[in-house]
């Protein structure tokens, strides 16, 4: 029989991997085979949300918890109902406070202790990034379960003892699909959980994000290194491009220090084009200048939004070139702003029959192909629109690409490297994102 894995995460070596790189330190991994975990990654329909159940505390519970690419931790509301044996916070000067970016202090919590009241417990700024709304919370830790893999299908649980994780409150949690306890973050941060994980348990510090458009047939995220192999035998980490990750210098959080970078993850788009023609646009936008411009990957926009220039810029391509193909358009449906019938548009494996837009990205060996499955969206009673959105003149970001656009397409960001891979839609493989063996 299978045995389940359980590592505690040593909170030295998180450390010091954040501000040193590799310097070394003693590390509670014991010699396993495992090499990656697995969490499937549902989207509610409702609110266009990706969520995850995740299964932790002690006895252990599964609380649901919405997505975000770009946030620095893991935050939990503990103002209501929150019960563990294991449950254990942070105290003021503790080495993970730095890494968590928690640099206040509780000095006096005026009621009976409880997770998210404690004396003596360093304090940081949770926030819900789809509300833009935040608050204090304190950082503390728990035990959470994963299940393991081999890239081919989920294996065995694994247990971190020590995961660190941000007490946040209720009145955050207004906005996230229902049913949801916090946000998961994946960014940039020694306290996010791919680097929490990857700590743990001694893997390569790799995660691969791919999202599934259907609640029936949820999809994944890998924490670790490859195969990630789709049904019927697809091994997708075999045929990606790759760009480099850029740092933001300026943090994009609702509440952040002076001098602190975002943990957003950034690429460099060099050009766009539609139906193999390059779409001029002021390429300046492209980079991240005083901290505006460049494109983010996000996991809480529902649909990519381009500044205002690109954004018409790429709508009068795609026009142009969806006339050429007799395809008719009609009025607008918000928030999208060019809408077609969808009469005498073929249906393809990869959606709908209509001119592809090209992503192309510094120093990558293909460009990120949006077929009809990614561009355009169902507006009902015969009509579809461009999946994309103004994002304004004044808009921080030139482009965010958003979760419509990610449906069905393998992402792995290799933080040792800095650098993204990328699939583009696995349909055009003969499998997707709902197709991993759970």
């Amino acid at each position: 029989m299978a045995l389940p894995w359980s590592f505690s995460l040593n909170l030295c070596f998180l450390f010091l991997l954040f501000f040193h790189g590799s310097l070394p330190c003693s590390s509670a991994a014991a010699a396993s085979p495992l090499t990656a975990l697995v969490l499937p990654v549902a989207k509610d329909a409702a609110t266009k949300q990706y969520v995850v159940s995740l299964q932790h505390k002690t006895p252990l519970r599964s609380d649901k918890f919405v997505v975000d690419l770009g946030s620095g931790f893991l935050w939990v509301d503990c103002t209501k109902d929150y019960q563990s044996s294991t449950f254990r916070p942070v105290p003021c000067g503790a080495a993970t406070c730095a890494a968590a970016g928690a640099l206040g202090c509780t000095g006096a919590c005026y009621s009976p202790p409880r997770p998210g009241c404690n004396n003596n417990t360093c304090s940081g700024s949770p926030g819900n990034t789809i509300t833009h709304l935040s608050t204090s919370g304190d950082l503390s830790d728990d035990t959470l379960v994963l299940r393991s893999t081999d890239g081919r299908s989920s294996g065995p649980p694994a247990t971190v003892t020590h995961f660190v994780f941000m007490c946040g409150a209720t009145l955050l949690l207004p906005g996230l699909a229902a049913g949801s306890r916090g946000m998961l973050g994946l960014g940039r941060t020694a306290v996010a959980a791919p680097h929490q994980l990857a700590s743990a348990f001694g893997f390569k510090r790799k995660f691969a994000l791919c999202l599934s458009p259907s609640a029936a047939s949820p999809g994944v995220i890998f924490f670790g290194d490859g195969p990630y192999v789709m049904q019927p035998g697809v091994d997708v980490s075999q045929s990606m491009a790759y760009t480099k990750l850029l740092f933001n210098p300026v943090s994009t959080a609702g509440a952040y220090f002076a001098g602190e970078r975002s943990v957003e993850y950034f690429v460099k788009v060099t050009s766009i084009a539609v139906s193999g023609k390059t779409v001029p646009v002021n390429t300046t936008l492209l980079d991240i200048h005083k901290s505006k411009g460049g494109t983010k990957i996000s996991t809480v926009v529902p649909y990519t939004r381009l500044e205002s220039s690109i954004y018409s810029a790429v709508e009068v391509a795609f026009v142009r070139e969806a006339a050429a193909r007799n395809i008719k358009r009609v009025a607008a449906v918000k928030p999208f702003g060019a809408c077609f019938s969808t009469a005498n548009v073929a249906n393809t494996r990869t959606g709908w029959a209509v001119p592809e837009i090209e992503l192309f990205f510094e120093g990558a060996s293909a460009a990120w192909k949006i077929a009809g499955a990614n561009s355009m969206v169902a507006a009902g009673n015969g009509v579809m629109c461009l999946g994309f959105v103004d994002g304004g003149v004044e808009s921080r970001e030139s482009i965010v690409i958003g979760g419509y656009q990610l449906e069905n397409n393998l992402l792995q960001f290799d933080l040792e490297s800095s650098k993204m891979g990328f699939s583009s839609n696995l349909l055009s493989k003969g499998t997707s994102c709902g197709n991993f063996k759970l």
